[in-house]
C-alpha cells in the first residue's frame, strides 16, 4: 500500500496511557506517530543499534539525553544516536504529538535503565 492512513494502521499503547501508530514498520526502518498525554514520561533507556529522529507535531517535549535536558517545540526535531541514554517527557498540561523515525527498527532493541 502506498497511501498510509493513521486510522488503518497498527495501534498500540505504551507507558502511562500513551498511544502509537505504526505508519511504516519494517526491520530496516520504522515511522511511528505517537501521543503522550499531559504530565507523562517514558523510562530512561537506550538502543543498542537503532538511531532515532523525533519530530514534534504539537506541544512541547522535554528530552533527557546523556544527563542533559533539551526543550523541543512544535516544528522542531531531535536526534538520538545508538547507545545514547535518553527519554522523552511531556511536562505540559496538553497532549504531546510527534513522529519518531527509527533506523533500524527500535522495537526489540531497547534496554531500560
Amino acid at each position: 500500500m502506498s497511501i498510509i492512513r493513521k486510522n488503518l494502521v497498527e495501534h498500540y499503547t505504551w507507558g502511562d496511557q500513551c498511544d502509537g501508530w505504526h505508519l511504516l514498520k519494517s526491520m530496516g526502518l520504522s515511522v511511528i506517530e505517537e501521543r503522550m498525554p499531559a504530565k507523562t514520561a517514558e523510562r530512561l533507556h537506550y538502543h543498542d543499534k537503532s538511531e532515532q529522529f523525533f519530530y514534534i507535531l504539537k506541544g512541547e517535549a522535554i528530552f533527557e539525553k546523556e544527563g542533559k535536558h533539551y526543550e523541543v517545540k512544535a516544528k522542531q526535531g531531535f536526534h538520538v544516536k545508538p547507545l545514547e541514554k535518553h527519554r522523552i517527557s511531556n511536562l505540559s498540561n496538553e497532549d504531546l504529538e510527534f513522529i519518531v523515525i527509527s533506523q533500524p527498527m527500535a522495537h526489540g532493541d531497547r534496554i531500560d535503565l
